[in-house]
């Protein structure tokens, strides 16, 4: 009877082993199942990209981290990870439409860029005097109330602004605003500072498979309004350099969090710019 016992209770020693080898395959299994789930959402639906300059103030801020929808626009090799050596074109493609904040390859140094589309193919964009002049006719612009941007760690007063308010981590700078309209009823905040070399662009038209586009900050703003340079301005920008369609912030801080105290990660938050869809 004790013999019998042993033998039914005791696990044999190879039963042990492949059970062990398939609980590692199981976990390997996972792992490539989970990589494969991120890079399908990386590809073909949403990427990180953090605003490094003040050319869209005021709607997006240096530190504001966003979300960039693929799918909008189609798949093309710019739109997906370390930039990889596919052929060019786009897989499903989709125009932006007018007011679309877009993210894109720069078209001579291929670094990412963020703008707002003002001309599809096939318009006449000039500007003159600062105002936008879209197929013959001003875009309606109306002065608004000034912008007061909250100064802090890497936010500071740029140039045009004015610098309000005791100079302690409460003053702002403000910026004279104005609300501008496109073609179908959409709207946005756009900062000027008066006449400037930049406020005058001759009428071109946006060829085929481009777009012009603008930062909401005029002055501050190297885009299609210059020719393409590395580091510089931008040129018409051809759509199959898109990355994606700027989406939502997800998270934003004014730089003076301390990486060594956690704490201060929540501290620097902008929460309420948190969550805001563009």
């Amino acid at each position: 009877m004790d013999v019998k016992t042993q033998s039914l209770e005791a696990t044999p020693p190879a039963a042990e082993g492949a059970r062990s080898g398939d609980s590692w395959g199981g976990f390997v299994w996972f792992l490539i199942k989970l990589l494969l789930a991120v890079l399908a959402f990386r590809v073909f639906v949403f990427s990180p990209f953090s605003i490094p300059s003040e050319s869209m103030l005021p709607r997006l801020m240096n530190g504001d981290y966003l979300l960039a929808a693929k799918w909008p626009y189609g798949i093309s090799r710019h739109s997906l990870p370390f930039d990889l050596p596919l052929p060019d074109g786009r897989l499903l493609p989709g125009t932006p439409e007018r007011g679309d904040i877009v993210i894109f390859k720069h078209p001579v140094d291929g670094r990412e860029y963020i703008k707002r589309v003002i001309g599809l193919p096939g318009d006449r964009v000039a500007v003159i005097g600062g105002e936008v002049v879209l197929n013959g006719t001003r875009m309606p612009r109306t002065r608004i109330d000034d912008v007061a941007v909250p100064q802090s760690a890497n936010t500071g007063c740029a140039w045009g602004g004015d610098l309000a308010g005791a100079a302690d981590t409460t003053s702002s700078c403000r910026y004279t605003a104005f609300r501008e309209t496109l073609p179908g009823g959409r709207t946005f905040t756009t900062l000027d500072f008066g006449l400037t070399p930049y406020d005058g662009f001759a009428e071109q038209v946006v060829p085929a498979g481009a777009l012009f586009v603008m930062g909401d900050n005029r002055d501050s703003s190297r885009d299609s309004r210059f020719p393409a340079a590395a580091g510089d301005g931008v040129g018409m920008v051809p759509q199959n350099l898109l990355v994606g369609r700027a989406a939502i912030i997800v998270w934003s801080t004014d730089g003076s969090a301390d990486w060594g105290k956690p704490w201060t990660w929540f501290s620097a938050a902008r929460w309420n710019r948190i969550g805001d869809t563009l």
